[in-house]
């Protein structure tokens, strides 16, 4: 009884250890990620002009509305449109299935807000963030951007668009409270490490395809009239 006690006693130091270890690695990439990110962000008045303002998919309604959180990115990407600090707009989401279209809602509002469909670029494969980046700078051919989200994502959007080339700043699209920001937060901590790694190996996006540049005409990536 005492031999297994002992075995157990130290199987337990040995997975207390193991997560501590853990812990502290994920603490150390969440701050890698983190803070330098989190440099990169400033306000709409402060943005530098960019090729491009890179509006990020965050959920669409079954009847093709933006929600809350998207439409609070959008109202803040026109602004940085029509004040001329973006001269494009590239609109990334998930368009996998005929029915869950996030570019196409987004390419309606902005439309309808008076912008030029020939301004407007959808990225229908930006899958997650790391692929809207990834894309970004190798299907869009873009070289300064400035990022449109909430706060609590834009510090991993930024550094993972400095880690793939991007001159990239970053303004926050929070207009309101949603009641979800808790737990996006807390949400971010595994969302970093996972960016970590996948800029570590230089992850491919499932979906690339041929070259289509943002200085050109954006009607060549509608689908849709």
């Amino acid at each position: 009884m005492r031999g297994s006690g002992g075995f157990a006693r130290g199987l337990a130091r040995w997975l207390v250890r193991l997560l501590a270890v853990g812990t502290a690695a994920v603490l150390a990439i969440n701050a890698l990620v983190y803070f330098p990110g989190r440099s990169r962000i400033i306000t709409a008045d402060a943005a530098r002009p960019a090729q491009v303002a890179l509006v990020l998919g965050a959920g669409v309604y079954a009847d093709g509305r933006p929600t809350p959180m998207l439409r609070d990115r959008l109202e803040t990407a026109l602004a940085l449109y029509e004040a001329g600090k973006a001269r494009k707009l590239l609109l990334s989401g998930d368009h996998s299935r005929p029915d869950y279209d996030e570019v196409n809602a987004m390419r309606r509002y902005l439309q309808e807000r008076g912008v030029p469909p020939e301004d407007l670029f959808l990225d229908h494969a930006g899958f997650d963030t790391y692929d809207s980046m990834y894309r970004a700078a190798a299907i869009f051919q873009v070289d300064d951007v400035i990022v449109v989200t909430q706060g609590f994502h834009l510090p991993r959007a930024l550094w993972i668009a400095a880690r793939l080339g991007l001159d990239a700043q970053g303004v926050a699209a929070d207009q309101r409270r949603y009641g979800v920001e808790q737990y996006y937060a807390a949400r971010e901590f595994a969302a970093r490490v996972k960016a970590f790694a996948e800029v570590a190996v230089r992850r491919r996006p499932a979906f690339l395809g041929p070259v289509i540049p943002i200085t050109g005409d954006g009607r060549a990536t509608h689908d849709e009239p």
